[in-house]
């Protein structure tokens, strides 16, 4: 088969199998969410993260994966990676990482990263957490990993604080994040869908201004690639993207 024809394939299922979960989930408002609306709280999304860890192999092939290895580039020393999910990062952190210690909360999500921990190619520990309070020292680790996570923190800015402590000083963060347009059509589209948006994508928002939040958090020297990546009409809202670095003072 045609490669063009197999990624426009990949993208009419992603839209007919999204919208058949968002569909299901208004259907359905018994499933049982903790949610982690107050920082600490247990965080479970069972329906959320099944769909996820299902159907992110394909968005990987999207052009995913390639963001990935440009957020992973140049990682080195002990890293912590907040928000880890299916341990999607895992496989791609480089020989120069002599340690990943994954924060996950979501028990379904946290089964997944801790099978794909035992085949990456750098040792690799998944805990249990929340991002506002981590269990980890001051300054304990040489850099850190946010991928497409800080969009669904319930306090932003207490995570970024907290990824701050653990950082050691001049320690480099790396963030792969859907953030607030620059256009002001679709930064109103974004608004108006994080109404509801939320109870769909596992507390996710689509209009955050995570860039101005880390430099708000103290880091410094931040730098990013933006970018629009939209794999089907359904990802509109979350087609604004940001890859890039930012040190601990």
């Amino acid at each position: 088969m045609r490669p063009h024809l197999t990624r426009r394939r990949v993208t009419a299922a992603a839209a007919l199998i999204t919208g058949a979960v968002i569909a299901k989930r208004w259907q359905d408002g018994r499933e049982h969410v903790r949610s982690a609306e107050a920082p600490g709280t247990p965080v479970s999304h069972p329906l959320f993260a099944r769909f996820f860890a299902r159907f992110a192999p394909m968005a990987e092939e999207s052009g995913i994966a390639g963001h990935r290895d440009e957020l992973l580039a140049g990682l080195r020393g002990r890293v912590v990676e907040l928000g880890a999910g299916t341990g999607l990062n895992f496989a791609r952190y480089p020989s120069s990482v002599t340690e990943v210690v994954a924060v996950e909360p979501e028990p379904y999500l946290r089964a997944r990263a801790v099978a794909a921990a035992l085949r990456a190619p750098v040792p690799v520990r998944v805990v249990e957490a929340v991002a506002e309070t981590l269990p980890f020292e001051d300054g304990e680790f040489d850099m850190a990993v946010a991928s497409l996570v800080l969009c669904s923190v319930p306090d932003q800015a207490a995570a970024l604080e907290e990824l701050r402590r653990v950082l050691r000083p001049d320690g480099k963060l790396h963030f792969y994040e859907h953030v607030l347009a620059e256009d002001p059509r679709l930064a109103r589209l974004q608004r108006g869908v994080d109404l509801f948006w939320p109870h769909l994508g596992g507390g996710c928002h689509t209009s955050r201004s995570t860039v101005a939040a880390i430099e708000q958090a103290g880091f410094r020297d931040v730098s990013c690639r933006r970018f629009r990546f939209r794999p089907c009409m359904l990802a509109a809202p979350v087609s604004p993207m940001v890859i890039g670095q930012a040190t601990r003072p």
